[in-house]
């Protein structure tokens, strides 16, 4: 046993009040209000244009909202003269007609449209329900290996906290309208992933101690456990999201929502490996014989 062990588990009802409530507001907005998908699932209109410069990505994305096309999504394409336009829409003349904005509003500009091209709903539909398969399927898949790698409380409990990272994750995103595009998508799966690792974590220090804190109730247990692992997750925690925000603030808008949900996603992820995986074991009365091999058959060995 550690000293100054911090009870987490004393507020565990507390927080999950507050955590029933949040994952509730959460449905609420994803139901309500729907995420707010991004070409890559609606379609929409793909403009390629090359610069004789190195063109400027933020002074366009100004330019094109002053147009009135403030939802465009503009990035670069290979080289710094390149600049690919992603907006919603399926109007064939769409590449004169933002052609003709940025030049009136920069007649010093000098580029060409290369390409312009549409992709259809039916490709955003396609994409949005592999993306929605994907995320099932790794569910499934962190359930079936968790019954086998610990026991099946264990696997419960890593669920339950998941899905409520996800619903979580994905409420926030809904409420606030934050484009949903593939790289968000990557940024949840990717959550997932760092949710569950976290909650290993702190299963396989709650399994070890079983055999090292005989005398410890399940609830002392879960206390001392987490204790045990805070710094390396406050430290894994911190330094996830000091990359992250400096992704947010330095990596331009292709990478900005992709940082911003994964940073939700570890802020959440963290919290519910104490507070919804650990809590379910309590709830589950999880108990040290759980944890004990099945006991051999004796075979028969007469003739």
């Amino acid at each position: 046993m550690i000293k100054n062990t911090i009870r987490f588990m004393a507020i565990r009802n507390i927080a999950f009040a507050i955590t029933l409530l949040l994952t509730v507001v959460g449905l609420v907005a994803l139901i309500g209000k729907g995420l707010n998908f991004g070409l890559d699932f609606t379609g929409g209109t793909l403009i390629e244009l090359q610069y004789e410069q190195p063109a400027d990505l933020e002074v366009i994305k100004r330019e094109l909202g002053q147009a009135g096309y403030a939802d465009a999504v503009v990035q670069s394409f290979g080289a710094t003269t390149d600049v690919l336009i992603r907006l919603a829409g399926d109007d064939p003349q769409l590449g004169s007609k933002i052609s003709a904005a940025l030049k009136t509003i920069d007649p010093s500009a000098r580029f060409e449209v290369k390409r312009v091209e549409f992709v259809g709903p039916q490709v955003g539909e396609e994409l949005r329900d592999q993306g929605g398969l994907a995320m099932l399927l790794a569910l499934g898949g962190i359930m079936v290996y968790l019954a086998f790698r610990f026991q099946w409380k264990f696997g419960v409990g890593a669920i339950a906290s998941l899905a409520h990272d996800t619903i979580l994750t994905l409420g926030i995103l809904a409420f606030f309208e934050i484009p949903f595009d593939l790289t968000v998508l990557a940024a949840v799966l990717a959550m997932i992933g760092y949710s569950l690792n976290d909650t290993i974590i702190i299963y396989d220090r709650i399994r070890e101690n079983f055999r090292l804190l005989r005398k410890a109730d399940l609830i002392e247990n879960i206390d001392i456990s987490v204790t045990q692992t805070l710094l390396r997750t406050m430290a894994t925690s911190f330094s996830t999201a000091l990359a992250l925000i400096a992704l947010l603030v330095f990596g331009g808008d292709t990478l900005a929502n992709f940082a911003l949900a994964l940073l939700i996603g570890v802020v959440v992820g963290t919290y519910s490996s104490v507070y919804i995986g650990a809590t379910v074991l309590v709830w589950l009365k999880l108990t040290a014989t759980d944890l004990m091999p099945p006991a051999a058959s004796e075979v028969d060995e007469r003739p």
